[in-house]
């Protein structure tokens, strides 16, 4: 994997920057994260590996049905089992409360705690269990009984419309109906197109796992792998019938995090049963506990037209989007809004008209997943462009061109792009970027060939295809969520410490704090707090939101902690405090008379300033899909080559080429760690991870079953290009780096496995039978 790594944009397609020259740290520096030691030698603490004195076991029974009445729960004998402290279901839930995740302005709290009347998804909780021993809590709530109805489960998300209520809000989340420009419009050239996109899981690399500590005030302490501690706490807080102020969520390690991390599932049974047992209670889920508790991304059933000129212009799309939401709300209605008002892709299209539901079925339960609604329709969207350029003869990338979209261009929404969109020169770099060489007739090799050593794969049957994808996604929350963030930044003896209750999911948000404060204040040794609910809320770990509006509130606290370091000394000199700089611990004036150390002129004093970040609003999207609903957008553009056996059916895919809108380079490395995950995510989805049902039931849910991408499976991934055009409304100008290249890769991969077999490639991830090539009659 390569990539440029330097403060600055490749200045051509396929230029090295690894020679230009950057600082050692501050921003544009490739400053290491500080606790990558502890993680490279196994040191550094996760959730899993905590505890403490009188530590309890904790074990959830589960459904094995995905839809079920409950006839009655009997706990007698898993109560009376030696060992076993502690037994919780619904009957211990004040008042039934319900669970959910808030949308914009707007709470859905539609998910029980435990399962009281009715099951409505395989692996639904319905007890669990505290012990002194784990295997004792295993095997007690194994022991529970439940006597079930079996009830017929609804999976199909297009017969949810006509099935019965499978709860009380009905089946329908949210109907997004957008209207754009002339209806009755056509083109004189009219592409269709039916596209059905999988259920991808986040699977992290570290389960779920998190220990309760019951308060003397009678509250608790909920220790676990948070990436959106404050909302989780007011979600236990009323969930146990306590004050917000009595319940604390203490962030530990996040071993992974692309999505929503943690399943309410586990962390609200712990909290019941610490308070229940007055003692501290540990749980860490086995992987099918994982695979079967936390959200996916959402199955996507998507059906488009296209209308064009002869000239390959884009006249009209049409589209409808199903969205699967499976049992719960959660954040459907968020990932909708994205499918629909992206469904046209960073195009221009004069007059659009969609039409977009989200479901509930009794399937698992899909919510927040990276990129979620903008990845499914790029891969349906794409799939439109390429079957458009065949129509019209045109090469793929130049019917793009004729298309793409600017700033000051409209999104069928109606809201202006007003950030940088270069999207033209992303395509044109992915474009002209070298294609990687052949492959031999004889590969020495056999690793080389699809399938790898054990494919069976014959050179003479390997295709090769190359393919083009754009995508879009928004940065921030979006329909009026108030997004805001605080940070406190404190200055003493030559040290600084940064607290912001911004979690640090991998994204690298710890080491931007540094490296912010390095630059602002000259000062090197700079440390991170550790995050909890007593620090002022930061908002979720999602869509890029620390970067902009925790790493603006850092700024904003550290340039305001400098204002007061330099005052006096301005004053002293009769001076502006803009007129002296800091630069490796020393404070030197613009014409070299002053020269102090930051030690010095602290004098023993501790300096700090407190801070918000609040980016401009925007707003719900109206009854016709249209309104300012997005704080800003990144854009990517993907060129995928891959070799196709086309008798088997088998698929490798050889280099990803790269070209991103990135605003600015923080950090050369970690940005380019970013594409390469976000590019290798995306060839999962593309070609194995689904995690398979059959009516409503998890097939294996294990790293088995689900068939994540392997270092052999990863292509050779080149960043050929990182546009650096500021958004001047974001701070340090910077943009989300890690979910546009998940949305764009698979749609790239798709149309380099069409170019290869000339087959409609319609589905993710891509089966073997749509690869193989139709023998001759």
């Amino acid at each position: 994997m390569t990539g440029p790594d330097a403060a600055t944009a490749t200045p051509a397609a396929g230029t090295p920057t690894d020679s230009v020259e950057s600082p050692a740290h501050g921003l544009g520096a490739s400053v290491a994260p500080a606790d990558a030691l502890a993680k490279t030698t196994g040191t550094f603490p996760y959730a899993s590996d905590l505890w403490a004195e009188g530590l309890l076991w904790a074990a959830v029974l589960r459904s094995p049905h995905p839809h079920a009445r409950i006839v009655s729960i009997d706990t007698s004998q898993a109560a009376e089992m030696p060992g076993v402290r502690a037994v919780v279901t619904h009957e211990d839930v004040p008042g039934d409360a319900c669970h959910g995740r808030k949308v914009g302005d707007r709470k859905v709290a539609d998910r029980p705690v435990f399962a009281k009347d009715l099951v409505r998804h395989h692996g639904e909780p319905i007890a669990a269990v505290a012990a002194d021993h784990p295997d004792t809590a295993r095997l007690a709530a194994a022991a529970i009984a439940v006597d079930y109805e079996v009830l017929e489960p609804v999976t199909d998300p297009e017969k949810a419309f006509a099935a019965e209520p499978l709860h009380p809000d009905g089946n329908l989340i949210r109907h997004i109906p957008l209207r754009y420009g002339d209806p009755d419009v056509t083109g004189e050239v009219v592409v269709e197109g039916l596209y059905r996109i999988g259920r991808q899981d986040p699977a992290p690399i570290g389960a779920e796992a998190g220990l309760a500590v019951p308060r003397p005030d009678g509250g608790v302490e909920i220790y676990t792998a948070s990436t959106d501690p404050h909302a989780d706490r007011e979600l236990a807080a009323a969930c146990f019938g306590l004050e917000p102020e009595r319940v604390k969520v203490v962030v530990t390690g996040v071993p992974g995090a692309m999505g929503d991390r943690e399943d309410p599932g586990m962390q609200l049974p712990l909290g019941l049963l610490a308070l229940k047992t007055g003692s501290p209670v540990k749980l860490a889920a086995t992987r099918e506990e994982s695979f079967l508790g936390h959200a996916h991304r959402h199955p996507t059933l998507l059906r488009y037209r296209h209308h064009a000129d002869s000239e390959g212009r884009l006249i009209k799309v049409e589209a409808q989007i199903l969205l699967d939401g499976g049992a719960y709300a959660d954040s459907s209605a968020d990932s909708l809004a994205a499918a629909v008002a992206f469904a046209a892709g960073p195009y221009v299209v004069p007059h659009a008209f969609v039409e977009g539901w989200v479901v509930r079925t009794n399937n698992p339960p899909s919510g927040h997943v990276r990129g979620e609604g903008a990845m499914q329709v790029c891969a349906a969207y794409e799939g439109q462009m390429d079957k458009l350029a065949a129509k019209l003869g045109i090469d793929p990338v130049e019917l793009r061109l004729r298309n793409v979209m600017a700033t000051g261009d409209l999104l069928p929404t109606g809201q202006t792009v007003t950030c940088p969109a270069p999207v033209a020169e992303l395509l044109q770099a992915v474009r002209d970027a070298p294609l990687p060489p052949l492959p031999k007739d004889a590969p020495e090799e056999d690793w080389l060939l699809p399938g790898g050593p054990e494919g069976a794969g014959e050179p003479g049957a390997v295709r090769r295809g190359v393919g083009y994808a754009l995508g879009m996604v928004h940065m921030l929350g979006a329909e009026g969520a108030d997004e805001v963030s605080t940070a406190t930044v404190r200055v003493n003896g030559g040290e600084a410490t940064v607290i912001c209750a911004a979690v640090e999911t991998g994204q690298g948000f710890s080491t931007l704090a540094r490296q912010i404060v390095q630059e602002v204040l000259g000062v090197e040794e700079v440390h991170v707090a550790s995050v909890d609910t007593d620090q002022p809320p930061a908002g979720p770990a999602c869509h890029g939101r620390h970067t902009w509006v925790s790493g603006g509130a850092v700024e904003r606290a550290a340039k305001m902690v400098r204002t007061q370091l330099l005052q006096p000394l301005a004053h002293k000199f009769g001076m502006s405090t803009e007129l002296l700089s800091i630069a490796d611990g020393k404070i030197t004036s613009y014409d070299g008379v002053l020269s102090t150390t930051v030690a010095e002129t602290l004098d023993g004093k501790e300096l700090w300033a407190t801070a918000q970040c609040r980016p401009h609003p925007t707003e719900p999207l109206d009854e016709t899909g249209q309104g300012d609903a997005f704080v800003g957008m990144a854009f990517c553009a993907v060129r995928a080559v891959v070799d196709v056996d086309v008798e088997l059916g088998t698929v490798r895919v050889v280099d990803m080429s790269v070209a991103q809108d990135v605003g600015r380079v923080l950090n050369p490395r970690q940005l380019a760690v970013r594409i390469e995950a976000g590019v290798t995510q995306g060839v999962g989805a593309a070609l194995t991870e689904n995690l398979r049902t059959s009516k409503g039931v998890v097939r294996r849910p294990d790293l088995t079953g689900y068939a994540l991408p392997t270092a052999l499976d990863a292509p050779d991934i080149r960043i050929v290009k990182l546009v650096q055009e500021r958004d001047v409304v974001a701070p340090f100008g910077a943009k989300a780096a890690s979910a546009v290249p998940v949305v764009t890769s698979p749609a790239a991969v798709a149309a380099a496995v069409r170019a290869a077999t000339g087959r409609p490639v319609n589905r993710l991830p891509i089966r073997p039978q749509a690869t193989v090539a139709t023998p001759p009659r």
